[in-house]
């Protein structure tokens, strides 16, 4: 067994803004209010409503390249997960998005050695298709992806385990994680259901304040 793993979410959490918000507001219009609204109401799931923003955002693969290379990463992240591993943890990435474009981000700013848990998607027809499999052991019919099952399989390897996260997904993982460090959405959430936690705005935060609960 491992001494700890830090599992962090990707969009909004590793990134400055979630890449479904960045295509639905740089390339949709009125159209997408509809669409939108239904999903708020609880009429789409979050993964129909994703999958719709990618499906049909009309660029072709080098054109999304460059959107997703323009994704602002938080730079502070980078030295952050090296002291991870240099303490002899494991950064981990657990997301609602899709390793499409997690890749992409992590291999433009030189990341290797991070397990990244996200929905599978593949480019075609101008546009990213999740492609799920319903039988997969992490599979969420509202997500994709169910983040509580990852935390839950990954935690037995760890002897601690910390979360980091900024929107309502990332609920039920971070009330399972030892410590938690929220920001976002995700602040207010566990306020409600009394889970403790670290409030950061990005990962030059958070090592001095990880390092004492080591």
């Amino acid at each position: 067994m491992k001494d700890f793993a830090f599992i962090s979410d990707f969009d909004g959490t590793l990134t400055k803004k979630d890449f479904y918000k960045i295509l639905s507001d740089t390339y949709y219009k009125e159209e997408l209010s509809p669409i939108f609204k239904s999903w708020k109401n609880g009429e789409m799931k979050d993964r129909e409503y994703l999958n719709y923003v990618f499906n049909n955002v009309n660029r072709n693969e080098e054109e999304l390249l460059e959107d997703i290379l323009n994704i602002a990463f938080d730079p502070t992240a980078i030295a952050f997960i090296d002291k991870v591993k240099d303490a002899g943890g494991d950064f981990i990435i657990i997301s609602a998005g899709t390793n499409y474009y997690i890749d992409k981000v992590l291999e433009k700013n030189h990341i290797e050695g991070v397990d990244v848990y996200a929905n599978k998607s593949v480019f075609k027809d101008n546009g990213i298709h999740f492609d799920l499999d319903e039988h997969d052991e992490f599979y969420s019919d509202l997500y994709g992806i169910d983040k509580l099952i990852v935390l839950k399989k990954l935690k037995v390897n760890y002897k601690k385990v910390f979360y980091a996260g900024d929107s309502t997904p990332d609920l039920k993982p971070a009330l399972e994680a030892d410590v938690v460090f929220a920001k976002g959405k995700l602040v207010n959430l566990l306020k409600e259901k009394n889970k403790d936690f670290i409030e950061f705005e990005n990962f030059s935060e958070i090592w001095d304040k990880l390092k004492i609960h080591l």
